[in-house]
């Protein structure tokens, strides 16, 4: 089929972000992505980074208009953001696909809101774990890499979306390092569409968060850094920290890491690690946070 006629219902996404914002200095206060329109009345979906405490956001369409946007909700557990727009967008709505029947091999185009685009495959679908404590049982993995990937859409062959663009990685083949973009499959907004329009979040207790930044080295789970004055941060846990138990489970990787953690309680639980630093193993106690807690919440139109 031809993409032409649903390429303009994906638009550009500026946010401006508070100096004194908690995200501000490791996302950065001027955010540039993409968008996809998923209801004629303007709703955007994105991912969530561009517009976490966000105070202005502007979209822009393939004609050249620039319309004021509001910051509707970003969900912590899949990465989606949505925004409204003040103004008629006057786009057409992208139908949401199906991303579980995707299959490997599958063709896709992946487009940004400057009308830019790449014909890409689906090279896997796999658990992806992030290092800002984020991870998904499913994420949807292509090639060749776009290089505007932030809020992209993801269209399969049908024409309808299927995943909304979050990062751009590396993969290893047959001894060759090629760049792949990771999607935030589509099938994960329907269930909490209804909510996050309502309340702005998924009406469930808020996962226990540590503001640990973490990298997985030969199996073992490593501490980059920590978020300043966040619950790891004022632990005492440290860079070159080597997390090798949560309460009474070893962790096996970064994936088993999260999930322990999560296991634990909702928001404010403690929670006991094992640490080993400088070769010695000591027991740490963390009263776990609540991530949004630290966040500017955005200003009510």
């Amino acid at each position: 089929m031809t993409f032409d006629p649903i390429l303009p219902s994906i638009v550009t996404l500026r946010a401006t972000i508070p100096d004194d914002a908690f995200t501000a200095p490791t996302l950065g206060t001027i955010r540039e992505g993409s968008g996809v329109v998923i209801r004629e009345s303007g709703l955007v979906l994105t991912i969530g980074y561009l517009i976490t405490e966000a105070e202005e956001v502007w979209l822009g369409t393939h004609d050249g208009r620039q319309i004021p946007a509001h910051p509707v909700a970003y969900d912590q557990t899949t990465g989606f953001g949505l925004v409204q727009a003040l103004m008629p967008l006057e786009l057409p709505a992208l139908e949401l696909g199906n991303s579980s029947k995707s299959q490997l091999g599958d063709a896709v185009i992946f487009a940004d809101g400057q009308g830019r685009s790449v014909r890409a495959t689906i090279v896997a679908k796999q658990e992806f774990a992030g290092y800002w404590e984020y991870l998904l049982d499913e994420a949807i993995f292509i090639a060749p890499a776009h290089p505007s990937w932030g809020g992209a859409g993801l269209i399969g062959a049908d024409g309808k979306l299927l995943g909304i663009g979050s990062l751009r990685l590396q993969m290893s083949r047959n001894g060759e390092v090629a760049d792949i973009n990771m999607a935030v499959p589509i099938d994960l907004l329907p269930p909490i569409l209804d909510e996050l329009l309502a309340r702005g979040s998924v009406d469930k207790p808020p996962r226990p968060w540590l503001g640990v930044f973490s990298a997985e080295s030969d199996g073992e789970v490593v501490v980059m850094s920590v978020a300043d004055n966040g619950p790891a941060d004022r632990a005492g846990l440290r860079r070159g920290d080597v997390i090798s138990d949560v309460r009474d489970g070893a962790v096996e990787g970064l994936a088993d890491f999260y999930r322990k953690l999560w296991e634990v309680g909702p928001a404010g639980a403690e929670v006991p690690m094992r640490i080993v630093r400088d070769g010695r193993e000591n027991w740490v106690r963390v009263k776990s946070a609540d991530r949004n807690a630290y966040l500017k919440k955005p200003m009510l139109q």
